[in-house]
């Protein structure tokens, strides 16, 4: 007798590829030269299910349909692969549709229950924030080499949860070369939500202010920065496209890769006063920092 044919797996109806994941960009390094190399991608997708919208996940783009099929796995929004009748990704309204077979009875239950992680990249925030930013314009203040360094000299003596235990990340209100105030939590996005309530609850103007971050300068860091009204991003990480696109726009100052005396101005770069500049390194030395080969946060 013949073997029965495998049972031919369900696989819903995907729709499109992913976008460019790396953009190229010029930014003004430690010695204030240009130097070309890349950022990541980041772009909106707006999740809905069967017409209802859901959630804004900030993603790299480059596997929407996969990234929807584990986002509704994880977050057990739908009961079943076999329940998922299309994903359909459309870049140009930066949406992405889930249409299933037979509709999720429990759908609003789920959502009334569900819980913001301290994980990085789920843009719930992005929507109709950006509409406000784009009416919104930070003070074009300037900032000098030096007192950047002193700033991130005194930095060094803090991230404490870190160093004995890893696993967070920190992020720091300043003004000139001193800490008003640094907070470490499992996520850089609570991290900065605790120093926007302290600087609600005490009145404190964010215009003379320097924020600096441990992670990723992505569009939420961007958004959280400006609605505190502080006009220079400083972070050790590197920076997304979606970022810098913000931070062009409502002019955030945005310096990353800061460390020791290395650091790239992306946004912002004609606010920067070059007045310590360090000793020459060798081009392939310079090569390797402007590359941001670091780890990132």
């Amino acid at each position: 007798m013949a073997a029965p044919e495998p049972r031919q797996r369900y696989r819903p109806r995907l729709s499109d590829a992913g976008l460019k994941p790396a953009f190229p960009v010029t930014a003004l390094d430690e010695y204030g030269e240009e130097r070309a190399g890349f950022i990541a991608g980041e772009q909106p997708l707006t999740l809905y299910i069967d017409k209802r919208q859901v959630v804004t996940l900030m993603t790299l783009g480059t596997h929407p349909e996969l990234l929807v099929l584990g986002y509704l796995r994880n977050q057990r929004l739908v009961p079943c692969l076999e329940s998922v009748y299309s994903i359909q990704v459309d870049w140009a309204s930066e949406a992405v549709a889930v249409t299933t077979f037979d509709g999720v009875s429990d759908l609003e239950e789920k959502l009334r229950h569900r819980t913001v992680t301290s994980g990085c990249g789920q843009g719930t925030v992005f929507g109709r924030i950006t509409e406000h930013l784009e009416r919104l314009r930070l003070p074009q203040v300037r900032v000098r080499q030096s007192q950047l360094y002193a700033l991130l000299d005194s930095l060094s003596a803090y991230n404490e949860v870190y160093r004995r235990a890893g696993a967070v990340h920190g992020c720091a209100l300043c003004v000139g070369g001193r800490i008003e105030l640094f907070v470490e939590d499992v996520g850089r996005h609570n991290a900065a939500d605790a120093i926007a309530g302290y600087m609600w609850l005490n009145a404190v103007s964010g215009a003379d202010k320097v924020f600096y971050t441990t992670g990723r300068l992505t569009s939420e860091m961007v958004i959280k920065v400006a609605q505190m009204g502080i006009p220079v991003l400083l972070s050790r990480s590197g920076v997304t496209h979606k970022g810098l696109e913000l931070a062009q726009k409502v002019g955030v100052m945005m310096v990353a890769r800061a460390k020791g005396q290395h650091f790239l101005v992306y946004s912002g770069g004609d606010r920067m006063i070059f007045d310590a500049r360090p000793r020459q390194r060798s081009l392939p030395e310079r090569g390797r920092r402007a590359r941001g080969e670091e780890d990132e946060g």
